[in-house]
């Protein structure tokens, strides 16, 4: 299990801000979808992600859509993609983010999925409520599981309702240790009650109920250790994606002490 612990790529959602991100989590997406979308210099960008990804330890990388987007990554920026994943030796387990609002957008979405040969998308999208047979036939027509991410849901009764998926094995969850601390629920508690749903998991800690503001493992009010402890007892084989997106600093090297923690939970 120590090779499946990953980096959540979005954990640099300030970093092309200069760690000054103002306005918010779409300030973040915009400013790297802009820095990232020009083929011209993708390699060279991409690939400074997964060096610096690569020296703190990781064997594996969460690809957040804003450094490769459904809406506008071409067969080159995937073929240059591909070749720098291969020649870092990075495993993606996910891409990550949202899968759009319409059709077309979720075929995209599938379609990026599938030329990584990436198994997981881990966020959302509305279709899964409006359109879920589409949604479940575009999967399984593409190979590829959604994870839906909890955010505005309070309790995983209400993730169980919106996954639902009727048996086709195709929905289930990306757990959010810190979406659930920020909604005031024990997230332990959360992942016993999804066991045999849980795709991928997206383990963070935050400060505070009631708030994001997210911390090194250890100094927020989510019960990580209890988290991963959980996990290992109802024999969970996915991967553990180590995410922290500071607004105002670069969280390198708490995510280095994230790794280092992991490691050593899972190994017990």
């Amino acid at each position: 299990m120590l090779n499946r612990i990953s980096f959540i790529s979005a954990n640099f959602v300030a970093r092309q801000l200069n760690y000054h991100m103002t306005q918010g989590w779409r300030q973040g997406d915009k400013a790297t979808n802009d820095y990232f979308r020009p083929l011209d210099t993708y390699a060279a960008r991409f690939e400074e992600i997964l060096r610096d990804v690569q020296t703190m330890g990781f064997a594996a990388i969460d690809i957040w859509l804003a450094h490769l987007h459904w809406s506008w990554a071409t067969a080159e920026h995937i073929a240059v993609a591909r070749d720098l994943l291969k020649r870092y030796n990075l495993v993606v387990p996910s891409l990550a983010g949202g899968f759009g609002r319409t059709r077309a957008e979720f075929v995209a979405a599938c379609k990026l999925a599938q030329a990584m040969e990436v198994e997981i998308l881990a966020g959302m999208t509305p279709l899964v409520e409006e359109d879920r047979a589409f949604v479940v036939d575009t999967l399984q027509q593409y190979g590829v599981k959604l994870a839906l991410e909890n955010h505005p849901e309070k309790t995983p009764e209400e993730m169980l309702a919106k996954i639902d998926d009727s048996g086709s094995g195709r929905i289930g969850t990306a757990v959010d240790t810190g979406w659930y601390g920020t909604q005031g629920y024990n997230a332990a508690e959360a992942i016993k009650k999804l066991d045999g749903h849980i795709f991928i998991v997206h383990l963070k800690d935050v400060l505070e109920p009631g708030g994001h503001h997210t911390c090194r493992y250890g100094q927020g009010c989510v019960p990580i250790e209890t988290c991963v402890n959980a996990l290992k007892e109802m024999g969970y084989r996915g991967y553990y994606g180590v995410e922290h997106e500071p607004e105002e600093y670069d969280p390198t090297e708490d995510c280095i002490a994230n790794w280092k923690m992991l490691r050593e939970w899972l190994a017990q």
